[in-house]
């Protein structure tokens, strides 16, 4: 279908039915990422007109973007008309407030897309300066400048290393200080899921980066800088600067290559990169297509079973007291249906049982969560899923509370650090008795998503 920017329509198919949206223009690097998400939804074996998914292609393709549009924006623009005069400390020794004076804005939430798998990282940004020529910098222009970086594909080092150049360029201070607290997303072993009880979720990474007076690591401004770091609990005692990381950080280069892809897939994710106005044969990009598609087709391939085979479901209880059974923080990993962006968590369940000791394993309950898991879902569908199978092997008095952290929602939406949601399945008594469902709530442990 083409492009039809004048009359600012375009059709889509609902349920078989072509229907006409008005009022709505996209461009054509939109309707190429589109058409190239399709391809993946039907390399994962998908059903692109299945309800859920109609609309998938284009919110990745808004979402990619809106999370490159650092590409399309300028740091002169922003700074331009930004700078105020303030004397500081002339006759004086010392340093004070304007010319001279270090100043620092902390904790920035910035998101960028990794580069090298196409996957979102999380960024805690601190940035300070040293003023001259007696002038500052509105603070919120900070923030702004760093975000024009943040909004393209990305690794750490060279996000810091930018957002420092920019800024001494662009304010001519002193010395600009950069320092950067990045965590990524880490997917366990799709083959083995269960292997690992103790798997990471967040790979984490701090880099530093420095120019004018700054630009010596050991120079006495860096130790008020991070002095002031510490006062918000920072810590970059193992931060990495220019050059003195030998690999990238992200988990995709260290997963075992693929033995081999589509190309119809390779090429998809090629044409998402050109859309995106980057070149598929820059040297840091040129495995991330096949790195996006060994992550991607891992939910079509996952070796994922319930461990129901032998499992007996208990008999009816005929007397005595029956108590409430928990098995708490069970792990899971996912992928949002609606952008393709992972989301992982915890799952709490629980139950009602005879005996004061679980009378269920810890397996049989994770194989259900890695089961449902291991596919596009949302949240609301992934914690139905789980307490419909759990109650046909445990009984109908079911309750489940799934807490999870969504790529998409901290990245697009409402773009704090730490943000998460939670939802519930209750099924028999606990649909109905509120002091039940009040007694197992309370004993869920504070979230450490």
């Amino acid at each position: 279908m083409g492009v039809l920017d004048e009359c600012h329509y375009h059709v889509e198919v609902e349920n078989g039915v072509n229907v006409v949206e008005l009022g709505r223009e996209r461009n054509p690097e939109t309707v190429a990422i589109e058409d190239a998400v399709r391809v993946l939804l039907q390399g994962l074996g998908e059903d692109i007109n299945r309800e859920g998914l109609l609309k998938t292609p284009l919110r990745v393709a808004e979402a990619l973007r809106d999370g490159t549009r650092g590409y399309n924006q300028n740091v002169k623009d922003i700074v331009s008309g930004a700078l105020f005069p303030e004397a500081g400390l002339e006759s004086s020794v010392g340093s004070a407030g304007g010319a001279g004076g270090l100043v620092i804005v902390r904790d920035l939430d910035l998101f960028s897309y990794c580069e090298s798998c196409l996957l979102p990282f999380q960024v805690k940004c601190h940035v300070g300066y040293v003023p001259s020529g007696q002038r500052v910098v509105g603070l919120s222009k900070l923030s702004r400048v760093a975000e024009v970086f943040a909004k393209r594909l990305q690794d750490p080092q060279r996000l810091a290393g930018e957002v420092c150049a920019a800024l001494q360029q662009s304010i001519k201070p002193t010395g600009v200080a950069v320092v950067l607290q990045c965590s990524h997303i880490h997917f366990p072993n799709f083959r083995s899921p269960l292997s690992d009880p103790n798997h990471q979720g967040l790979v984490k990474l701090s880099v530093i980066s420095g120019s004018g007076v700054f630009d010596d690591e050991k120079a006495g401004i860096w130790t008020d800088f991070l002095g002031l770091l510490r006062f918000r609990g920072v810590s970059v005692e193992d931060a990495h600067t220019r050059g003195s990381l030998d690999k990238s950080w992200c988990p995709s280069r260290v997963i075992c290559k693929m033995a081999a892809s589509d190309s119809s897939l390779l090429a998809a994710v090629s044409s998402i990169l050109y859309s995106l106005g980057e070149d598929p044969l820059r040297k840091d990009l040129m495995e991330t297509p096949a790195r996006f598609i060994n992550w991607l087709m891992n939910f079509k391939n996952a070796n994922v079973d319930m461990k129901l085979n032998g499992f007996v479901r208990p008999g009816i209880f005929s007397g005595g007291e029956e108590h409430i059974c928990s098995e708490l923080n069970l792990p899971f990993w996912s992928q949002c249906e609606h952008h393709l962006l992972p989301f992982h968590g915890v799952v709490h369940v629980g139950y009602y049982s005879s005996n004061r000791v679980n009378s269920v394993g810890k397996s049989l309950l994770q194989s259900i969560v890695h089961f449902y898991g291991f596919k596009l879902q949302v949240q609301e569908r992934l914690t139905r899923q789980i307490a419909e199978v759990v109650s046909s092997v445990l009984g109908e008095d079911i309750i489940v509370v799934v807490e999870a952290s969504h790529t998409c929602m901290i990245s697009r939406g409402i773009e704090k650090l730490g943000s998460s949601t939670a939802t519930i399945a209750v099924l028999g008594r606990f649909s109905t008795d509120p002091t039940a469902r009040a007694k197992f709530l309370q004993i869920i442990p504070h979230s450490t998503l």
